[in-house]
């Protein structure tokens, strides 16, 4: 036998308001399965001699809203079985109804003969309880699912299904990463009938003593202040098009070109790593906003020139992450960052249709020489070219500054230039065998030398005299001093 099941909406509020055809359909059926009674019109309709059988009970049996509505298709799946059967859900079935679209899906998949019957959809008497056009645009979500990046701060918003203050927490901390703490929402239950409520709130209140239910829903209104709106992505975007518009940008923005930018995009990244090293998250947060600010700069050079866009840099990474990171996104197994990093490089060969490369290619030629240096030595270790352990790479720094010394005694100077560059390099691969990043540790020195030479400053510039009157014995005493000052705190 084949399974049916016709589906009608219950509407949104009172029995009034039901259209004649699902009223007769209700009437004529001898059992109507209710996804949950707790709606207006039940009891009316009770009263009129239909007898309901409801899912209620499922949603006691479960912690997630995912679960439930996967038993209750699977239950009405069961008892159609032996007979067509009647399934009523609040409102519209096609609108915000997960158990419909599962039920649909189940459909397609040959599983059953489904029929939508019909119904009136809450929407039509929330946008009159609002008061707004929905011609206008307007975005229907579901509360229970709600993910930050569905949201469009711009124009309406409607939350369906908030249940309770746990959904209305939930959709409140959702809501609170995109809107401002303050912003007013209206929370709307049983829309269009005589027991409406409307409740205009502050966003940060929406989960205070509120009486929620099945019926309630919440109206989020477009963002009106324009500070209000600068955490959206595509705002700082239109900014950047905007200093680059011929008619009326900003003329130093309009002359840039790649090239010209270089400069900036490394003095940007290096703020950035002060920032991490000092562990100052607010100047992080501007700092990585001036990178960002570089790599929109770029994209939108790029697409004056209509060679590419922001979308094609973002489509790139986004494919390039899912394509690299089998892992996480495929079948692919792995136990340790070695085997990921592995993967990484098998992946990358063959995105390049695993060329005859170089040894040092990859390697890129604008690094600094420092950072340049320790990539070219962990490259050649992977070659084997290596110390077997740090005692050599230690005795090769002891080699090369002997000969450093010799040259200097001597006075060549390109000669010195040369060993010195070899002492260096050689520091580098100690550095390597002990799991030292070179450029960190030498820019925490240079941080720390700020510091201590700051402290023997403003201990000179306190005396009023200047540095030229202190002899570096009293200049190393202040010094001692900021080393114990360190200490301390």
């Amino acid at each position: 036998m084949t399974k049916k099941i016709t589906i009608v909406g219950l509407g949104a509020a009172d029995l009034d308001q039901m259209p004649l055809g699902v009223y007769r359909l209700l009437k004529e059926s001898k059992t109507v399965w209710l996804r949950t009674k707790d709606h207006p019109v039940v009891s009316a309709l009770q009263a009129e001699g239909i007898h309901f059988e409801s899912f209620d009970d499922v949603y006691e049996r479960h912690d997630q809203f995912e679960a439930v509505y996967e038993e209750i298709v699977d239950l009405l799946l069961e008892k159609s079985a032996a007979e067509p059967i009647v399934y009523a859900v609040p409102g519209h079935p096609m609108a915000a109804e997960k158990t419909v679209q599962l039920l649909l899906e189940r459909k397609h998949a040959g599983e059953v003969e489904v029929t939508i019957a019909g119904g009136q959809s809450f929407l039509d008497a929330l946008f009159a309880s609002v008061e707004i056009d929905p011609a206008d645009g307007f975005q229907l979500l579901d509360g229970t699912a709600l993910q930050r990046d569905d949201l469009h701060i711009f124009g309406h918003v409607i939350i369906a299904q908030v249940y309770d203050s746990y959904v209305a927490s939930d959709v409140k901390l959702t809501l609170m990463e995109k809107y401002p703490d303050e912003h007013e929402v209206t929370i709307v239950t049983a829309a269009g009938s005589k027991n409406e409520v409307l409740k205009t709130v502050p966003l940060y209140e929406l989960d205070h003593d509120v009486a929620l239910n099945n019926l309630t829903s919440v109206y989020i209104p477009p963002v009106q202040k324009e500070e209000d709106t600068y955490r959206e992505f595509s705002v700082l975007r239109n900014i950047i098009a905007r200093l680059r518009d011929p008619d009326g940008g900003c003329p130093w923005d309009l002359k840039q070109t790649h090239s010209s930018l270089k400069k900036y995009l490394i003095e940007e990244a290096y703020e950035l790593f002060e920032a991490i090293d000092e562990e100052d998250d607010e100047a992080m947060t501007g700092e990585l906003g001036d990178v960002l600010l570089q790599v929109l700069l770029h994209a939108q050079i790029g697409e004056d020139e209509g060679m590419f866009t922001i979308e094609d840099v973002i489509q790139s990474t986004s494919a390039k992450m899912v394509r690299r990171h089998p892992h996480v996104f495929g079948g692919v197994s792995v136990e340790t960052a070695e085997d990921v990093k592995v993967n990484w490089q098998e992946i990358k060969a063959a995105e390049k249709g695993n060329p005859q490369e170089r040894w040092f290619d990859g390697i890129p030629k604008g690094l600094p020489a420092l950072l340049e240096a320790y990539e070219i030595q962990k490259k050649a270790a992977k070659a084997g070219f290596d110390w077997d352990d740090a005692k050599g790479a230690i005795e090769k720094v002891k080699e090369e500054w002997t000969e450093f010394l010799a040259e200097a005694d001597m006075g060549n100077t390109a000669s010195i230039n040369e060993e010195f560059g070899d002492v260096l390099f050689s520091f580098i691969n100690v550095a390597r065998f002990y799991g030292i990043y070179p450029e960190e540790s030498l820019a925490s020195i240079n941080s720390k030398f700020r510091r201590r030479f700051g402290y023997v400053e403003d201990r000179v510039n306190e005396s009023g005299r200047p540095f030229a009157a202190f002899t570096l014995e009293e200049l190393d005493a202040f010094w001692d001093e900021a080393k114990k000052e360190e200490r301390r705190t």
